[in-house]
């Protein structure tokens, strides 16, 4: 208990001097109230449960890619990245890309960033004991050689339109001068992982479990040492938690307002704060199990007829359940795609509720009402199914309420199943449910809509499978189309939402605040802070 009352006591004298230290004028300092804390920040080891939010973005803060994408997110190609570790890089022929290392780039212990490195963080990332996650990323990548100390040159399987982007997205550099001597296996219990040396813009100073994450600028940074000196991520896992410690001045910035609407409007009611809407990565959707969760060798008894999925999303009014929600900070998706992927850029717009034809789908379907109880039945069986969905989400929970009601007026009972997130987790996985009410969180590349989409997809616990589908998506990864390099996925997009395997609701943009006295704020949507280098206080 005494160990606990210093830890909070330091926490409150670290946040008064951050104030007080942005008023005297000497180096700034910002304080951030976030939801998850970082506790393995390291790339290769970010797998499984460690594969969280907070150490992902964490790590972009101590290690550098060698590119990242521009403010398009386009993935695609070989133009929408900007220079990091790498000053710049050329294509040698359609499998093979090098890249030449910036040679001011400087690990923080001073030692010279080198193609070294990059080899040695590859062999790592395709070890399948170490990042079993990351070999499948990095599948496409045959090899990574270097030519002396500032160039490395990338050698591919086969042709294919992200590249650069598999090159440089998945695996930032790590120092192979601190660690080659390290066995693989260990790293994850080395002293690296407690006081790890990176290139970035900022140094871990500690991680206080639970309560906060110190860093430090890295003053030596080779792309400009970062204006904000001293950053505080302080940890609260309740979203109220987080507001008021904005509203209180404990916090100058955080991250994702969740709904209801009302906390956006708590903090846009004082003026020493503004609100930003970014693009984010999540998509959630009512999700069909094409298979009977009673025995998964059978087809589901109803779900299986597409009339039926169609009939459902047909008769919700999507738009009405984002606004009621999110407000204007959401979008009802065309398939699949959260705001953050760059094919949403010419896909169709989604279809609007129609109660008409929702009605002749089921009709034509076998279900009719046949004993006037507002039920559609088929051979004395009630057209009813249960929605399943995690206690520990507010908006689906609230979401869920207006689905029932809107589904009554097509005559489908729908029955609500809440239950703790571990068994929700376990259930799904199995397949044990009937719809699940399902969100996910996307990469910036669109390849990784066949983890959910694809007859053999990691993640596709409803067993939907089309092989046209699955051609589709397959032609969209494999090719570098000469025109729009959208319009290969919005074929895909077109099949998934024919064979309506979900119902997509809303892609929700995150809603940022933070304090007007900081300048030149800027937040990508795929990774919060990565440019909190180039902010700077005015007070």
């Amino acid at each position: 208990m005494p160990r606990l009352r210093t830890q909070a006591t330091l926490l409150l004298l670290l946040a008064g001097r951050a104030a007080a230290q942005s008023n005297s004028g000497q180096p700034s300092s910002i304080v951030i109230a976030v939801g998850e804390q970082a506790t393995v920040p390291i790339p290769t080891l970010m797998e499984g449960p460690a594969g969280t939010t907070g150490n992902l973005e964490l790590a972009d803060q101590l290690f550098l890619r060698l590119a990242g994408p521009g403010p398009t997110l386009l993935t695609s190609g070989d133009r929408g990245f900007v220079p990091l570790l790498a000053r710049s890089w050329t294509r040698r022929d359609s499998v093979t890309l090098a890249f030449d290392l910036d040679p001011r780039a400087r690990w923080q212990d001073g030692v010279p960033v080198t193609s070294r490195d990059v080899v040695f963080t590859f062999e790592r990332a395709k070890n399948p004991a170490i990042a079993p996650r990351l070999v499948e990323l990095l599948r496409n990548v045959s090899s990574v050689t270097a030519e002396g100390d500032r160039r490395v040159v990338f050698h591919f399987s086969r042709p294919y339109a992200e590249q650069l982007y598999d090159a440089t997205f998945h695996a930032p550099p790590l120092p192979a001068h601190l660690l080659d001597t390290i066995p693989p296996e260990a790293l994850a219990h080395a002293d690296f992982v407690a006081h790890p040396v990176g290139s970035g813009p900022y140094k871990l100073v500690r991680i206080v479990s639970g309560q906060y994450v110190e860093l430090a600028a890295n003053e030596s940074f080779f792309l400009g040492k970062p204006r904000i000196e001293r950053v505080i991520i302080r940890t609260a896992s309740d979203p109220d938690a987080r507001i008021n410690l904005l509203l209180s001045s404990q916090a100058d910035a955080v991250n994702n307002v969740v709904p209801p609407l009302d906390n956006i409007q708590r903090i846009q009611g004082d003026t020493s704060l503004r609100v930003i809407p970014v693009s984010s990565p999540t998509v959630g959707f009512l999700l069909f199990n094409q298979k009977d969760p009673r025995n998964q060798a059978e087809p589901h008894p109803i779900l299986s007829d597409v009339r039926v999925r169609r009939a459902i999303t047909l008769g919700l009014d999507r738009q009405l359940l984002v606004h009621a929600v999110y407000g204007s900070y959401a979008q009802v998706p065309y398939g699949p795609v959260s705001s953050i992927l760059w094919i949403r850029n010419g896909a169709p717009k989604p279809a609007r509720q129609n109660v008409e034809e929702a009605k002749r789908l089921l009709s034509a379907a076998g279900w009719r009402d046949t004993d006037g109880d507002g039920v559609r039945d088929r051979e004395g069986r009630p057209l009813t199914l249960t929605l399943s969905l995690p206690t520990t989400s507010a908006v689906r929970r609230t979401l869920s309420v207006l689905i029932q009601e809107q589904l009554r007026q097509i005559g489908i009972s729908l029955e609500l199943q809440q239950m703790e997130f571990p068994l929700w987790v376990e259930r799904r996985t199995a397949g044990k449910f009937d719809i699940d009410f399902g969100s996910t969180v996307q990469d910036p590349s669109p390849s990784g809509l066949t983890q959910g989409w694809s007859c053999a997809g990691g993640t596709n616990v409803a067993k939907y499978c089309d092989p046209r589908t699955d051609s589709l998506l397959d032609v969209a990864i494999n090719t570098r189309p000469k025109g729009d390099p959208a319009q290969p996925w919005i074929a895909a997009l077109r099949q998934i939402e024919a064979d309506a395997p979900a119902t997509f609701l809303y892609a929700p943009f995150y809603v940022y605040a933070v304090r007007r006295r900081f300048r030149n704020v800027s937040i990508m949507p795929a990774s919060s802070w990565l440019m909190l280098r180039e902010w700077s206080d005015s007070r």
